[in-house]
């Protein structure tokens, strides 16, 4: 390694103070306890004790919402789901800012939308957060990334096992790493 790049990242000096969990520590350890434990282990079927326990913790969970029981949810008062949506298994909420879900949307299991990430020419390695959108009726597939930022416009479809690191148009079917144009979900005589 160059002598010029010696020491330009000093993880030693990183701090969050700008950023704002939006709740206390005690109520953050309560959260996750829950979610490590009734939450995680209610069964299949019990979709509104997992909708209350999420309401509980300050989430805005719409009706006829289906979340299985190992979706994890980092905070979820940062989180808006809209009716009638389903959340897979094994799905990560890193909502380290708002991730806010249409109605109507499908994000299948193994996804992560994250919300955080961080400055890689800051030698502190600052924390960067960004709200994800879903808009309504839109499918993240199996095991997608969502980069901090990103809006999935409504009816669009993110391709099983892609990474998503721009918006994706309304209509739009998407597919890759990075996510690129695939062709049109529904073509224009079958919005009618």
């Amino acid at each position: 390694m160059s002598r010029k790049l010696d020491n330009k990242i000093l993880l030693s000096k990183y701090e969050q103070s700008n950023f704002s969990r939006g709740r206390s520590g005690i109520y953050i350890l309560l959260w996750w306890l829950i979610q490590g434990t009734i939450f995680r282990y209610s069964m299949h079927n019990m979709y509104d004790w997992r909708n209350f326990l999420l309401r509980l913790f300050g989430g805005k969970i719409g009706s006829g919402v289906k979340i299985r029981s190992s979706a994890k949810f980092t905070y979820p008062w940062k989180v808006t789901i809209g009716e009638n949506s389903w959340i897979g298994d094994n799905v990560q909420f890193y909502s380290l800012d708002k991730i806010c879900i249409g109605s109507n949307c499908v994000v299948s299991q193994e996804s992560y939308l994250c919300t955080g990430s961080h400055n890689i020419k800051d030698p502190h390695f600052g924390l960067i957060t960004k709200p994800i959108a879903i808009k309504d009726g839109a499918w993240v597939a199996s095991d997608v990334f969502v980069y901090p930022g990103v809006t999935i416009n409504e009816m669009a479809v993110v391709a099983a096992r892609s990474t998503v690191i721009k918006d994706i148009p309304a209509n739009e079917v998407h597919a890759g790493s990075p996510a690129k144009y695939v062709k049109k979900r529904f073509e224009e005589d079958e919005l009618l």
